[in-house]
């Protein structure tokens, strides 16, 4: 007997997503706009026999579930500030006009910070090492940074969804019980097809803005100091050897607010940046509690709809009737998709689509497809979202709002589409073999 009839999950599904589309749109908060959603859970869920007390002992849960990802957000606030204060940023723009062809500089973002995240394993630690330089730079030379920034997103985004150093890449390789090399050379062609065509996306742009930059950059080694690359050597470094990246953010932003005061900066000037920001730049905690109280709101209402087994039941029903490898493929897309709008997090859409299709797609196509399709789907597009928490840190973090930067971000977008043509293409050709049988 399911919990919530499907005109109550209609009813929860409409008023939550409309109301983070109204907080996008009219740029409120997104915990206003999210805020209807989980007040209608919570009454439906006393309707459906829950005590309040239970019901705000299972929010709390998944507001704890959520606490790695809001303190690490809530030290990205500081870490710009901090960056700025102690001239590293300054330094490493520099140093990146000078050893960056300005002439290939998108497909140059886009292969840096593939490298790194395939090397990081890490979305947030990949354009949080990289990011600041590489926009700082493209600002320095006029670029558009809403394209710089989609060549970033897509890179980091290559080594989250494949990298076998990647937390995510595990998670589904254990939620569909597949060896991870397995997984990973089920995803192989789809990758390299996305990687390829996304070469030839930011090539194009660097073909037709070549004429407009002036490359000529000189540098003054003697003007750089080997104190002022500790603050990013020490991030790198402790996410590369697979420390918490809470540690990394920490012990970097310490290091560089150390350096600030050596170089003359008073506490009091530091306080200020790190709660109001650098004016230009952003950061600073006072513009980001409003996205803290939203993320610790969405784990609440993450930890009702997985504990309360909200959704399941209408997947596992879902999936009785099934058409094609192709209609299949249509059926996880879509339910990833209404998870990842609902969950607004990466790990939920991974673990509920995997453990509810699993057993249907292992029995008719084996797992190895249902992995090569939720690589493909379920691992981007919570990063495509604009209320999911990855979407939020990514957007965050670059210092450009996620709609403004998407249409650039070819890789997440175009996985998608590609994974639907390979499965077409599987069915026509199984369709022919069985036909000539």
């Amino acid at each position: 007997m399911n919990r919530f009839s499907i005109k109550h999950l209609t009813i929860l599904l409409t008023i939550t997503i409309a109301g983070v589309i109204w907080s996008v749109i009219f740029h409120y908060p997104l915990v206003i706009g999210f805020l209807p959603g989980y007040l209608v859970l919570v009454y439906l869920s006393k309707r459906n026999k829950q005590s309040l007390k239970r019901i705000f002992q299972i929010s709390i849960r998944g507001v704890y579930k959520t606490r790695i990802v809001i303190l690490i957000l809530f030290l990205v606030s500081f870490l710009l500030p901090s960056w700025y204060l102690s001239g590293t940023i300054d330094q490493m723009v520099k140093i990146a006009l000078y050893l960056i062809n300005p002439h290939y500089f998108y497909l140059l973002t886009f292969v840096t910070a593939m490298m790194f995240s395939m090397l990081l394993g890490t979305t947030v630690g990949t354009l949080s090492a990289i990011g600041i330089p590489i926009l700082g730079t493209a600002v320095v030379l006029n670029l558009p940074t809403e394209v710089v920034a989609g060549a970033l997103v897509s890179g980091a985004f290559v080594g989250d969804r494949t990298s076998p150093f990647s937390s995510a890449h595990q998670l589904l390789a254990h939620t569909l019980e597949l060896p991870v090399k397995r997984q990973w050379n089920a995803m192989i062609p789809t990758t390299v097809t996305a990687v390829l065509l996304s070469l030839m996306f930011y090539g194009a742009f660097d073909f037709l803005s070549a004429t407009k930059i002036n490359s000529t950059v000189s540098l003054q080694w003697n003007e750089l100091t080997m104190l002022k690359f500790i603050p990013p050597m020490v991030l790198l470094l402790l996410v590369l050897f697979r420390f918490s990246i809470i540690y990394a953010f920490l012990l970097s932003i310490v290091s560089a607010a150390f350096i600030s005061i050596v170089n003359g900066e008073a506490v009091s000037e530091i306080a200020l940046a790190f709660w109001y920001g650098i004016k230009g730049l952003g950061g600073g905690f006072h513009n980001m509690y409003e996205l803290l109280l939203f993320l610790a709101l969405a784990g609440a209402y993450n930890g009702l709809v997985e504990e309360l087994n909200v959704i399941q039941p209408y997947l596992d029903k879902w999936l009785q009737r099934s058409t094609s490898l192709t209609g299949d493929t249509l059926k996880t897309f879509s339910a990833t998709l209404l998870i990842s709008a609902i969950a607004a997090n990466q790990t939920l859409p991974i673990i509920l689509t995997g453990r509810s299709f699993l057993p249907h797609w292992k029995n008719k196509y084996g797992g190895e497809e249902l992995a090569r399709v939720m690589g493909d789907t379920t691992m981007l597009l919570p990063g495509m979202v604009p209320w999911s928490v990855l979407a939020i840190m990514c957007s965050t973090i670059v210092g450009i709002p996620i709609m403004e930067y998407m249409p650039y971000a070819l890789f997440l977008w175009i996985l998608p589409l590609i994974t639907l043509i390979v499965s077409l293409l599987k069915h026509v050709q199984k369709s022919k073999k069985a036909t000539a049988a």
